[in-house]
Parts: C-alpha cells; sequence; structure tokens
C-alpha cells in the first residue's frame, strides 16, 4: 500500500511556519482546533510539529503571558527537537503504523525533505480495521455506561 493512498495533500492541511510568532500559531491552532500542528520553513521543508503542550511549557514562564511578550516569541524557539518525525512519500504502511502510535499524525516528505502532507491516525486504524473485518457495521455504535454497543 502507497503512502498516497492515504495522503491529505498539503493544500488541504493547516500548517505554520518556523518563523510564525506563537500568538499566530496559537490562532491557527485555535481556528482549525488542532492540538498539534506541522512547521516548515519558508522553503517548504519539514521542520517539526508544535503541540498545545509545547505553547503552554512557554506560556507557563511568567513573561510569555502577555500579547507583546507574545509577539516577540517564534514558532522555531519552542519547538522540541526530533518531535513526530516525518516519513518519506516512499514509506510502507507498517512504518505508518509504527509512527502512529506515538503520534496524531505522520507528516509525510518527498525526496528533497519537503513537506508534502499528512497520514492521520484515524485514516491508519480505518484501514486496518477495514482490512481485518470488512467494512463498517451498517448500524452505529453508541457509547452506553462506558460501553460500545450496536443501536437496534
Amino acid at each position: 500500500m502507497n503512502v498516497l493512498f492515504f495522503l491529505k495533500p498539503k493544500a488541504t492541511v493547516a500548517y505554520v511556519f518556523h518563523d510564525n510568532t506563537l500568538r499566530q500559531a496559537l490562532e491557527k491552532m485555535r481556528f482549525y482546533g488542532y492540538q498539534a500542528i506541522p512547521v516548515i520553513d519558508r522553503e517548504g521543508k519539514y521542520m517539526g510539529t508544535v503541540t498545545e503542550g509545547d505553547f503552554l511549557w512557554k506560556l507557563a514562564d511568567s513573561s510569555s503571558w502577555e500579547n507583546r511578550a507574545q509577539e516577540r516569541l517564534y514558532v522555531r524557539d519552542i519547538m522540541r527537537a526530533g518531535h513526530n518525525p516525518s516519513v518519506n512519500i516512499n514509506a510502507s504502511i507498517e512504518d505508518l503504523l509504527l509512527m502512529a502510535m506515538n503520534q496524531n499524525f505522520v507528516p509525510v516528505v518527498d525526496d528533497l525533505g519537503s513537506f508534502i502532507g499528512i497520514v492521520t491516525r484515524r485514516d491508519i486504524m480505518q484501514y486496518y480495521y477495514k482490512a481485518t473485518h470488512g467494512e463498517r457495521p451498517e448500524t452505529p455504535l453508541k457509547l452506553v455506561d462506558q460501553s460500545l454497543v450496536r443501536q437496534q
């Protein structure tokens, strides 16, 4: 199975630039309701991912609470090295599965390291569910007393 089968292309995915301010990135994450967002440089190379937690840790510093302070901080200043690594476009579905166990989405890059999109954990799980159980059940599941049951 090819990564392209699962890929949500860059044009349909929100991302931030490494030189966006902390405030700009927070506003974009809030608008899209994301808990994590890919970071790229101005040439389109994947730099990493920032999460709500990264922002919270930085904002915990009392000098970062004011809006003016948030305008002097940049996404590159709060990124953690090696967090949410990417896969090459030629990665296997098994590689995607292993990475998705530790991250909500897997960033995908081309041979030059340029960000081309993401594969979500949900898409990978749906693929494996269909492969092992066939199509989705006709009757949806609902949560009842912390247990999933089929609706009648």
